[in-house]
């Protein structure tokens, strides 16, 4: 078993760093990253934990990121883009002003089309994801640590709204797009915000320290017209002080964008409740084996399973408090 791992009443399975990826098409590759290897050096030991504590310090994760709004940041940009092989015929021509600036680049229009057939679950952004089924003996694991969902979300009668449905997870590295959307019509409740002190998203991370419990995340309830009640997180990283999500409006639109991350790897998480949403059997059977699957901003990655379902549930007044009351 490579990658992270899942069990919802069944023999706990562990894994090691997620290594592999697949696509779309069923090829699988094994992962080329050296950040995994660094970061896997570095918690390789005593020594190189030591070393790496500090700097998951909000202080100083403030501190690299002005570092990385600084027009002399730019500079890097060129060497980065050669490094990771970014296609840039994806986005928009122009000046960089700073490396974070680079990094939060706009696509060009066209170049990550978003299904807007009514029943499609789509992506929120470009990324590996994996899919975990729960109950209330679910316990997610991703590189040897456990968590429950009433953990990560800080709020066990929530927590419990999602008990039969699945737990998606978003995983975006340093080379992919950095912006998200809204993954369908509706209305968004009021943002939950969690401190923390922010640590890397880097699967091997774990071996050490749990990710999730030690970030800064942010999440609401988007009450939706095809999909029931969807949590969607966003997880801040290492480097990563900034979730830029744009004000709370009320009323939301499938493919309109949500917010973006500041430079480093970041997450995504989703959580949809029991009959609700149905994964795609590609990505279900990845993330059974510990492998994530490569998947773009606005693609389809599983159905609707809600019955009957003509959208009359929002007619009327504009009903976003109520669900800000279940927060």
């Amino acid at each position: 078993m490579v990658g992270s791992s899942w069990c919802c009443n069944k023999t706990e399975r562990s894994g090691s760093v997620s290594s592999y990826t697949a696509d779309r098409q069923g090829n699988i590759y094994k992962n080329d990253s050296g950040q995994d290897c660094f970061l896997e050096k570095m918690y390789g030991c005593a020594f190189g934990r030591a070393l790496l504590k500090p700097l998951v310090n909000p202080v100083l994760s403030e501190l690299g990121g002005r570092i990385l709004d600084s027009r002399l940041s730019a500079l890097a940009v060129p060497a980065f883009i050669r490094h990771a092989g970014i296609d840039m015929r994806d986005y928009e021509k122009r000046k960089f002003w700073s490396y974070n600036d680079f990094f939060t680049r706009r696509i060009r229009e066209g170049a990550r089309p978003v299904s807007m057939v009514p029943e499609h679950f789509v992506s929120p952004c470009d990324s590996r994801v994996s899919v975990y089924p729960i109950d209330e003996n679910c316990r997610v694991k991703i590189k040897h640590t456990p968590y429950t969902v009433a953990e990560l979300l800080k709020n066990p009668v929530l927590a419990k709204r999602y008990e039969g449905g699945y737990l998606w997870v978003f995983r975006l590295c340093v080379d992919d797009y950095h912006r998200y959307i809204y993954i369908d019509d509706g209305f968004e409740s009021r943002r939950v915000h969690i401190d923390g002190a922010l640590h890397t998203v880097n699967p091997v991370a774990n071996d050490v320290y749990p990710i999730y419990k030690e970030n800064t995340r942010e999440y609401a309830l988007l009450k939706t017209v095809n999909f029931g009640t969807v949590l969607m997180m966003e997880v801040g990283a290492l480097m990563v002080g900034r979730i830029e999500n744009v004000p709370l409006r009320g009323r939301v639109k499938r493919g309109k964008e949500k917010g973006n991350f500041a430079f480093g790897g970041s997450t995504i998480v989703l959580m949809t409740q029991k009959d609700r949403v149905l994964p795609d059997p590609d990505i279900l059977l990845n993330s059974e084996k510990g492998i994530e699957t490569r998947v773009h901003l606005g693609e389809k990655i599983g159905v609707s399973e809600v019955k009957n379902d003509d959208g009359s549930l929002f007619t009327g007044n504009d009903d976003s408090e109520s669900i800000s009351e279940n927060l």
